[in-house]
């Protein structure tokens, strides 16, 4: 699907040639600290360093608001909120040992505006379900884009909705900090005069030991051999669970000790973990790792002030070696959820497993984490992206964008029948989406929803 953007006192500035408004730089609205900050030793990780798409979509406001034009709405509050959000208007570089810091410049966030001849229906009618087909024009290459660490676009519709997609670079914030920081623009375009959680730095709490001493074993950072390049065109579907599907996969799969106990996170990426290792048809006799975000904010023993907005995830993992994934009977996903509960409770029943994860990324250089067979997924579900209201209601879909290869995210939606569902998109080769397919098929009992 392509949209068709059409001109409002623009130049054409991206590179298919949609006109947009002239991309300007939004700084703070008032003088902030000129200053350099440096990121925790878990900020600057190099599987961190990228940048995240993220969209929201809107519905048009029925009556009331501070203002009719979203664009300039956003706009005007988004430069309220860096000031107390001033580091995410710097620009980031390396000191030595690759460290990285923001030096708090002012320049600020790089904002475009566009229009577009489309209505949500249209967008809604083709399924607002990622991934978005239409994604590189509602957050495009503008001038300038690539050399800023957030990006900002406001697409208004023609309906009176809008989108707004951003693109920030990951070290800075994690999903929790991305939202408060969003939630704050929200809070101010809808008149507030503050945002109403503070924002401290902190970043000195994630730092390692001096000096770093790991204590555990940590397989998501393993040295093992990077994967082999993808051969190929590679496809991505939406698989859509229902609480029915995942009541249906606990009855049929789990021993009668976990059915009660495990949650629907545990039973959903430990299926999504089976079916891909057997999709892919890894060796049996290959370690299988199966990797997810877990958030600390909640770690008393760390320390972390309300408010914090860096990284204050680790990436626990599951291993498994893939033959006991494809072994067949009832115990396989029985194992494997096992394998996803110990790997929680180790990253979040106290704080030693962030600062021994700190200790290792800063003894070994900040590596990549290790993404032979290994499969990482994200719960967005309760996040907040589908909270953030800049004063028109809360989004129709608000969140990630697509996934990447070897890794997803899990999100909240509604099914054609109104009824809450779980959305998780996956990218693989074409041959093994349909084994994929199929073994949720063997998994469920019926075909998930796509």
């Amino acid at each position: 699907m392509r949209l068709i953007f059409r001109r409002r006192g623009a130049r054409v500035v991206d590179v298919a040639g949609n006109p947009r408004q002239e991309p300007e730089l939004v700084g703070p609205a008032r003088p902030t600290p000129r200053e350099t900050k440096r990121l925790s030793d878990i900020d600057d990780q190099q599987g961190l360093r990228l940048h995240v798409p993220l969209v929201l979509f809107y519905r048009r406001r029925v009556a009331g608001g501070h203002g009719d034009d979203p664009a300039a709405v956003v706009r005007r509050a988004l430069g309220e909120a860096l000031v107390p959000y001033h580091p995410l208007a710097g620009r980031l570089r390396e000191v030595e040992g690759r460290k990285l810091v923001v030096d708090c410049t002012g320049e600020g966030v790089l904002f475009v505006e566009a229009d577009a001849d489309v209505r949500l229906a249209d967008l809604e009618a083709a399924g607002l379900r990622p991934p978005f087909p239409y994604m590189d024009q509602l957050l495009s290459d503008v001038e300038g884009s690539g050399g800023s660490d957030a990006y900002m676009q406001v697409t208004r519709l023609l309906c009176g909705g809008f989108v707004v997609a951003l693109r920030l670079n990951h070290t800075m914030c994690d999903g929790v900090g991305i939202v408060q920081f969003l939630s704050a623009v929200g809070e101010l375009a809808r008149g507030l005069p503050a945002p109403t959680v503070s924002p401290p730095w902190s970043r000195e709490l994630l730092d390692a030991r001096s000096p770093p001493e790991p204590t555990f074993p940590h397989p998501e950072y393993d040295p093992v051999p990077p994967p082999p390049p993808p051969s190929g065109d590679m496809t991505t579907r939406t698989f859509t669970f229902t609480p029915t599907d995942v009541v249906a996969l606990k009855k049929r799969r789990l021993p009668p000790h976990l059915r009660d106990t495990a949650t629907t996170f545990d039973v959903l990426v430990a299926s999504l973990w089976i079916a891909r290792t057997a999709a892919l048809d890894i060796p049996h006799d290959e370690e299988t790792r199966l990797a997810f975000p877990a958030d600390v904010r909640g770690v008393r023993e760390l320390g972390l002030p309300v408010g914090y907005y860096g990284n204050a995830l680790v990436l626990p993992a599951a291993v498994a070696a893939a033959g006991a994934l494809r072994g067949g009977g009832g115990g396989a996903l029985g194992d494997a959820v096992e394998l996803v509960r110990e790997a929680k409770k180790a990253a979040t029943a106290s704080g030693e497993y962030a600062r021994s994860t700190a200790d290792l990324l800063a003894l070994r250089g900040r590596p990549l984490p290790a993404m032979r067979n290994m499969f990482g997924v994200s719960d967005n579900r309760r996040v907040g992206f589908d909270r953030v209201d800049f004063g028109w209601g809360k989004p129709v879909y608000a969140g990630s964008v697509a996934p990447i290869l070897g890794m997803t995210f899990l999100v909240a939606v509604r099914n054609d029948d109104g009824e809450d569902a779980i959305a998780v998109p996956i990218m693989l080769p074409p041959p093994a989406m349909d084994r994929f397919a199929s073994e949720l098929k063997i998994l469920l009992g019926v075909d998930p929803y796509v």
